[in-house]
C-alpha cells in the first residue's frame, strides 16, 4: 500500500514537472517569436522610413526641376505669337498642377516620418487597426487600412 502511495505521488510529480516543463518551454517559444516577431517589424519600418526619405528626396528634385522650367517659360512668354503663348500657358498649367499633386504627396510623406518617430507607424487612422504590409510596400505614406479607403472612396464618389 505504501509503495503504491508513493508510486502515485512519484507519478503525480513526474506529471506536473513535465506539464510545467512543457508551459515554460511554451512560453519561451512564444516570447521568441514575439521578439523575431517585433523585430521583422522594426526592420520593416526602417525600411518603409528609407523608402519614405528617397521619395521625399525625389520630389523635392522634381519640383526645383519644375520650377526652372516654369521660370524658363514665364521670362520667354514676352517675345512669342499667340499659339506659343497658347502652349507655355498649357505647359505652365501642367507643371502648376504637377507642383501640387507634389506638394500634397510631400505632406503625406511628411506625416508618415512623424508617424514612425511616434511609433504609430503602419496604424490606421480611422479604426486603428494595422494596415497589412503589403499595402505599405505599395504606398509607404498610406493612412488607412483597405476596408476603411475603400468606404472612404466611396463616400467621396
Amino acid at each position: 500500500m505504501k509503495k503504491r502511495k508513493y508510486l502515485k505521488k512519484a507519478i503525480d510529480k513526474t506529471a506536473f514537472l513535465r506539464q510545467s516543463t512543457q508551459n515554460i518551454i511554451e512560453n519561451e517559444g512564444k516570447e521568441g517569436m514575439a521578439k523575431t516577431q517585433a523585430v521583422a517589424e522594426q526592420d520593416f519600418v526602417t525600411k518603409m522610413e528609407k523608402k519614405l526619405t528617397e521619395h521625399r528626396r525625389e520630389i523635392f528634385i522634381n519640383l526645383s526641376v519644375s520650377n526652372e522650367e516654369f521660370k524658363g517659360i514665364m521670362e520667354a512668354v514676352d517675345s512669342k505669337d499667340v499659339a506659343d503663348v497658347a502652349s507655355d500657358d498649357m505647359d505652365r498649367k501642367m507643371i502648376e498642377a504637377l507642383g501640387s499633386q507634389e506638394l500634397k504627396r510631400l505632406r503625406m510623406i511628411d506625416a508618415a516620418l512623424a508617424k514612425i518617430q511616434q511609433g504609430k507607424y503602419g496604424q490606421c487612422t480611422r479604426c486603428s487597426k494595422k494596415i497589412p504590409q503589403a499595402r505599405l510596400e505599395a504606398l509607404p505614406f498610406a493612412i488607412m487600412c483597405v476596408d476603411c479607403k475603400t468606404v472612404d472612396e466611396r463616400r467621396n464618389r
